[in-house]
Protein backbone atom coordinates (compact mmCIF):
# COMPACT_ATOMS: atom_id res chain seq x y z
CA UNK A 1 0.00 0.00 0.00
CA UNK A 2 1.23 3.49 -0.81
CA UNK A 3 1.44 6.50 1.46
CA UNK A 4 0.33 9.84 0.06
CA UNK A 5 1.70 13.31 0.83
CA UNK A 6 0.10 16.43 -0.64
CA UNK A 7 1.82 19.75 -1.21
CA UNK A 8 1.36 22.97 -3.12
CA UNK A 9 -1.49 24.58 -1.23
CA UNK A 10 -1.46 28.19 -0.17
CA UNK A 11 -3.11 31.58 -0.30
CA UNK A 12 -3.96 32.87 -3.77
CA UNK A 13 -6.07 35.75 -4.99
CA UNK A 14 -9.26 35.12 -6.90
CA UNK A 15 -8.46 34.42 -10.53
CA UNK A 16 -5.07 33.00 -9.64
CA UNK A 17 -3.60 29.53 -10.09
CA UNK A 18 -2.09 26.80 -7.98
CA UNK A 19 -0.78 23.33 -8.69
CA UNK A 20 -1.23 20.69 -6.04
CA UNK A 21 0.99 17.63 -5.94
CA UNK A 22 0.47 14.29 -4.26
CA UNK A 23 3.57 12.16 -3.94
CA UNK A 24 3.20 8.45 -3.34
CA UNK A 25 5.65 6.10 -1.74
CA UNK A 26 5.98 2.51 -2.79
CA UNK A 27 6.33 0.76 -6.12
CA UNK A 28 2.68 0.12 -6.95
CA UNK A 29 1.48 3.66 -7.58
CA UNK A 30 0.73 2.91 -11.20
CA UNK A 31 -1.88 0.37 -10.15
CA UNK A 32 -3.88 2.98 -8.21
CA UNK A 33 -6.83 4.99 -9.41
CA UNK A 34 -6.19 8.43 -7.93
CA UNK A 35 -8.55 11.22 -6.96
CA UNK A 36 -8.74 14.63 -5.35
CA UNK A 37 -11.37 15.58 -2.79
CA UNK A 38 -11.85 18.75 -0.81
CA UNK A 39 -13.54 19.82 2.38
CA UNK A 40 -14.55 23.41 3.01
CA UNK A 41 -15.18 24.66 6.55
CA UNK A 42 -18.58 23.50 7.76
CA UNK A 43 -19.20 21.39 4.67
CA UNK A 44 -18.95 17.74 3.78
CA UNK A 45 -16.08 16.29 1.81
CA UNK A 46 -16.60 16.84 -1.91
CA UNK A 47 -15.30 14.96 -4.93
CA UNK A 48 -13.13 17.10 -7.20
CA UNK A 49 -11.50 14.88 -9.82
CA UNK A 50 -10.19 11.39 -10.51
CA UNK A 51 -7.84 9.72 -12.98
CA UNK A 52 -7.33 6.13 -14.07
CA UNK A 53 -4.11 4.20 -13.60
CA UNK A 54 -2.81 5.04 -17.07
CA UNK A 55 -4.11 8.59 -17.05
CA UNK A 56 -6.27 7.92 -20.08
CA UNK A 57 -9.55 8.75 -18.36
CA UNK A 58 -10.34 11.69 -16.10
CA UNK A 59 -13.52 12.95 -14.50
CA UNK A 60 -14.36 16.22 -12.80
CA UNK A 61 -16.99 17.70 -10.57
CA UNK A 62 -19.16 20.18 -12.42
CA UNK A 63 -17.98 22.94 -10.10
CA UNK A 64 -14.37 22.65 -11.31
CA UNK A 65 -14.78 21.44 -14.88
CA UNK A 66 -12.86 23.64 -17.29
CA UNK A 67 -10.76 25.17 -14.49
CA UNK A 68 -9.01 22.21 -12.88
CA UNK A 69 -6.89 19.57 -14.59
CA UNK A 70 -5.79 16.30 -13.03
CA UNK A 71 -2.74 14.47 -14.30
CA UNK A 72 -0.25 11.89 -13.12
CA UNK A 73 3.34 10.86 -13.65
CA UNK A 74 3.79 7.17 -12.94
CA UNK A 75 7.57 7.50 -13.12
CA UNK A 76 7.62 10.19 -10.44
CA UNK A 77 4.80 8.50 -8.49
CA UNK A 78 2.91 11.76 -8.37
CA UNK A 79 -0.58 12.99 -9.18
CA UNK A 80 -1.23 16.66 -9.82
CA UNK A 81 -4.16 19.02 -9.71
CA UNK A 82 -3.66 22.16 -11.76
CA UNK A 83 -6.14 24.81 -10.67
CA UNK A 84 -6.73 28.02 -12.59
CA UNK A 85 -9.30 30.81 -12.33
CA UNK A 86 -9.62 30.10 -8.63
CA UNK A 87 -12.69 31.36 -6.80
CA UNK A 88 -13.37 32.00 -3.11
CA UNK A 89 -15.64 28.96 -3.12
CA UNK A 90 -12.62 26.81 -3.95
CA UNK A 91 -11.29 27.50 -0.46
CA UNK A 92 -10.91 24.11 1.24
CA UNK A 93 -8.53 21.49 2.47
CA UNK A 94 -7.62 19.33 -0.52
CA UNK A 95 -6.93 15.63 -0.14
CA UNK A 96 -5.60 13.09 -2.57
CA UNK A 97 -6.86 9.55 -2.39
CA UNK A 98 -6.06 6.26 -4.06
CA UNK A 99 -7.45 2.81 -4.56
CA UNK A 100 -6.44 -0.22 -6.59
CA UNK A 101 -9.43 -2.45 -5.93
CA UNK A 102 -11.24 -1.58 -9.15
CA UNK A 103 -9.95 -0.16 -12.47
CA UNK A 104 -12.39 2.66 -13.14
CA UNK A 105 -12.65 6.20 -11.80
CA UNK A 106 -15.12 6.67 -8.97
CA UNK A 107 -16.56 9.71 -7.22
CA UNK A 108 -17.33 8.35 -3.78
CA UNK A 109 -14.97 8.91 -0.89
CA UNK A 110 -15.73 5.41 0.39
CA UNK A 111 -14.32 4.01 -2.86
CA UNK A 112 -10.81 5.04 -1.85
CA UNK A 113 -8.85 3.40 0.92
CA UNK A 114 -5.66 5.44 0.97
CA UNK A 115 -5.60 9.13 1.86
CA UNK A 116 -3.12 11.91 2.29
CA UNK A 117 -3.09 14.40 5.14
CA UNK A 118 -4.40 17.30 3.09
CA UNK A 119 -3.16 20.70 1.93
CA UNK A 120 -5.01 23.98 2.46
CA UNK A 121 -6.06 26.22 -0.39
CA UNK A 122 -7.38 29.66 0.51
CA UNK A 123 -8.87 32.10 -1.98
CA UNK A 124 -9.98 35.26 -0.19
CA UNK A 125 -13.18 36.94 -1.29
Amino acid sequence: QVQLVESGGGLVQAGGSLRLSCAASGRVFSSYVMAWFRRAPGKEREFVSAITQSGATTVYADSVKGRFTISRDNVKNTVYLQMVSLKPEDTAAYYCAGDRTYPGVRRGASDYDTWGQGTQVTVPS
